[in-house]
């Protein structure tokens, strides 16, 4: 049986070489992902200030189109790959906004992510099942449910959920962004997580 790895490695393989139906599929498959990704960067400010679907066409349409320039190693990478871009793509939705009205960069930070240079991916990250969502996470019908309880949380539990559960990061990562030990950076996903579940459920 063909794993859900394996099936992107097949379909990354397709569309370099110019397989629309490949391109397609990869479309379908990721973009529930990539709105994940979006929606929960922008923060309630944010995502009455930018359509979220735009972004998350824009984010794949630029991956898409920039599949010679990544080296398929597992999942993991392909989805951290897909975070960096979106992550970019808010960006420069955020400078528009910022050169067009007022600055809001101020009033609704991006989790203190640092900038990017690129899409490319830097490679040699731990597997991708530790970026599978929790129960929690995995309730898609309640999406705007989920925003508004991780809208409700601390910066530093809201950061390190996207960090971990969005991004894919592993704790080392995590931890090299935050400063932080591997071990806090477990202790710090734990308690941010119990926090947003008691959010999820009491809302």
């Amino acid at each position: 049986m063909c794993t859900c790895s394996q099936k992107t490695r097949q379909l990354v393989v397709l569309a370099k070489d110019g397989d629309k139906s490949a391109l397609n599929q990869l479309y379908g498959i990721y973009a529930e992902r990539v709105r994940w990704m979006v929606r929960f960067r922008m923060g309630k400010e944010l995502r009455s200030r930018l359509e979220s679907m735009d972004l998350v066409q824009d984010t794949l349409i630029h991956a898409l189109n920039d599949l010679d320039n990544f080296t398929y190693k597992d999942e993991g990478d392909f989805i951290r790959w897909l975070s960096t871009i979106a992550e970019n793509v808010l960006r420069g939705n955020l400078k528009k906004l910022h050169a067009n009205k007022r600055d809001i960069r101020r009033e609704v930070p991006l989790g203190g992510y640092g900038p990017t240079t690129g899409s490319k991916l830097v490679r040699d990250h731990g597997p991708v099942g530790t970026t599978t969502p929790s129960v929690i996470m995995s309730k898609k019908e309640d999406l705007s449910k989920l925003e508004q309880a991780i809208d409700q949380l601390k910066p530093e539990y809201r950061e390190v959920i996207i960090l971990a559960k969005i991004d894919g990061l592993s704790y080392q990562e995590i931890g090299k962004k935050l400063g932080k030990s591997t071990d806090a950076v477990g202790m710090l996903l734990s308690r941010a997580m119990l926090a947003l579940t008691n959010v999820f459920e009491s809302n």
